[in-house]
């Protein structure tokens, strides 16, 4: 496999301006919008890419010019003793708690739930995407009500316990060994019910809102490159995380 410098056909002790040039003069001459499409030259720009990744970062550099890997390491990537397959930690009654529930009626209640994943789209320049650049992106997105603050309750009142399911969440119907669980047909597995709705939200919780972000489009990207924004996206529900921004470039 070539290294960066040859790839990019540089000398080692060449200059971060030295890379930059060289590199913008392979990635114009081989980037796949300005080829049709051609198999090869998205082959040679995607090597290209790469080469410019390690030589333009310099701990990557560093680390390449010392240990002959971006990453700084010399031997294979880490695993188990002999190479063998390694497996995460594994609890059987992860296969069986959305189902079942214990027989004593411990279902548990409504848990945390991420939000949403967003995308955007942002044209871009050729010149941009070879060089690299900051856009403004604007978005709308989903957060948490500012007058209810997500409770979906009118200020001054509070979600009160579900009836039906003790602030469970969910029901339980006995079946032998086992009690079958389901989302509360009340709350719909919340836990809890609204009396009072917030006006703003009409009980919802939640409201849109128009936001802008800026991204920076790195250097190489091309028709169609995603770039995640973490946490930008919509408002999670029950104390869940913010889903994810995907910004999604268009080469003009």
């Amino acid at each position: 496999m070539a290294s960066p410098y040859d790839t990019l056909g540089v000398a080692k002790n060449a200059s971060a301006d030295e890379i930059k040039k060289a590199y913008r003069k392979l990635a114009r001459a081989n980037h796949p919008d300005a080829n049709g499409g051609d198999a090869a030259a998205e082959a040679r720009f995607k090597e290209i890419q790469g080469a410019y990744d390690v030589l333009s970062d310099p701990e990557k550099r560093k680390g390449y010019d010392t240990f002959g890997d971006a990453n700084g390491r010399t031997g294979a990537p880490r695993g188990a003793p002999g190479g063998g397959p390694q497996f995460a930690d594994f609890d059987i009654s992860d296969l069986f708690g959305g189902l079942f529930g214990s027989r004593g009626g411990g279902a548990r209640g409504p848990q945390p739930e991420r939000g949403a994943d967003l995308e955007a789209q942002v044209s871009i320049s050729f010149e941009d995407s070879l060089a690299g650049a900051e856009v403004r992106v604007p978005v709308e997105v989903e957060t948490a009500c500012h007058t209810c603050g997500g409770s979906g309750a009118e200020p001054g009142t509070a979600p009160t316990v579900c009836p039906e399911c003790g602030g469970r969440g969910v029901t339980s119907d006995s079946h032998g060994l086992f009690a079958l669980s389901q989302p509360c047909p009340r709350c719909r597995g919340n836990g809890t019910v609204v009396e009072h709705p917030c006006t703003t939200c009409r009980g919802s919780g939640r409201e849109r809102t128009s936001r802008r972000y800026t991204v920076k489009i790195p250097a190489g990207a091309r028709d169609g490159t995603r770039i995640r924004l973490k946490g930008r996206g919509a408002a999670g529900r029950g104390g869940g995380p913010a889903g994810d921004l995907w910004v999604v470039t268009r080469v003009a």
